[in-house]
């Protein structure tokens, strides 16, 4: 296999998925820790505003982040202007993208997390002396755990698989830019139907592989919390 698959669209697309989990996860976590805990006016349409990569088109989301990032965008001419540099057609594009679309699961998943969490767990701490960052870092996010992994593999699998967006600000660069949903869809495009099984065979057992060990440890955290409350 080795001989005639390239596996630079592998590597890139395992890079950007974690790129962009990182960033989705600590601003995940600080939005959905605002929203839970805040209220201000314009709450519902920011919270709107945070889900809407998640329902709009792909491609759409692309072409919004290609009118904010492309060469005559505001971040496009800044970072051309300052850093004589350019996102676009890069492989910070393809993180950029990937982190948008997958941010609404992290934000959902970490607000249903901290929803959960008992208040009275949190005052209790409150009462004790911890400041409130203590408090959302030693009851708040372990309390909230499987949750928040949930949203961690849900991301990362969108981020995986991301296509509409990626092609729009980041192109379909050969040994650059190729992640595995694009280097899927050209090869199809031209007749490569062998080389294109075989990535969706890579795509579809990582992707199998994260889903099934998170509902594995989902159960087995289920049941050592049941065994706990028994005893």
């Amino acid at each position: 296999m080795n001989a005639w698959i390239e596996w630079q669209p592998v590597v890139l697309s395992l890079k950007v998925a974690v790129a962009s989990i990182v960033f989705v996860f600590v601003f995940g976590l600080l939005a959905a820790y605002i929203m839970k805990t805040l209220n201000f006016p314009g709450k519902a349409a920011v919270e709107a505003l945070f889900i809407l990569p998640m329902v709009l088109p792909p491609v759409v989301t692309g072409f919004l982040l290609l009118l904010l990032i492309g060469k005559n965008g505001p971040v496009g001419k800044f970072m051309g202007e300052h850093f004589a540099t350019q996102l676009i057609f890069t492989p910070y594009a393809a993180v950029l993208a990937g982190s948008v679309v997958a941010f609404p699961l992290m934000y959902q998943s970490a607000k249903a997390a901290f929803q959960s969490v008992d208040g009275k767990l949190e005052d209790a701490a409150r009462t004790l002396g911890a400041s409130e960052w203590r408090v959302f870092w030693t009851v708040t996010v372990p309390l909230s755990w499987p949750g928040l992994v949930a949203g961690l593999v849900l991301s990362f699998s969108r981020a995986l698989g991301e296509f509409g967006a990626t092609i729009m600000v980041a192109g379909n660069i050969p040994g650059k830019t190729q992640t595995l949903p694009l280097a899927i869809y050209f090869a199809a495009e031209s007749n490569n139907l062998t080389l294109a099984g075989l990535y969706v065979l890579i795509i579809s057992v990582l992707t199998f592989s994260m889903i099934f060990w998170l509902n594995i440890w989902s159960k087995t955290k289920e049941g050592s919390s049941a065994g706990r409350r028994l005893f």
